[in-house]
Parts: C-alpha cells; structure tokens; sequence
C-alpha cells in the first residue's frame, strides 16, 4: 500500500528495521508527494470491496 513513511512501522514490525529500511530507502533521495491517490490502489481496493460483498 501506499503509506507516508511515519505509518511504516504498522508493516515492519521492528522498529529498528523500519527506520533501517526508511533511511537506505531514502539516502541521498529526492522524494516527491503528488498528494494524489495511486491507481493501482484504488484499483485493487474496489475490486477487495466488490469481492468481500
């Protein structure tokens, strides 16, 4: 999913791990926010939706 990086933690569990993974993820990066919602998860979201109905 598309999360900011202050909600990582909630997927690696490790808090250790996940600032290891935000910080090589990131180092010496240039990061862009759209502020827009991704396709593909809004794809994937409404096709969970319609198959839990």
């Amino acid at each position: 999913m598309n999360r900011p990086f202050t909600e990582w933690d909630q997927t690696f569990t490790g808090k250790r791990l996940c600032q290891a993974i935000v910080n090589r993820l990131t180092f010496e990066a240039h990061i862009s926010e759209t502020g827009t919602q991704s396709f593909r998860l809004a794809s994937t979201t409404a096709k969970r939706k319609a198959a839990a109905a």
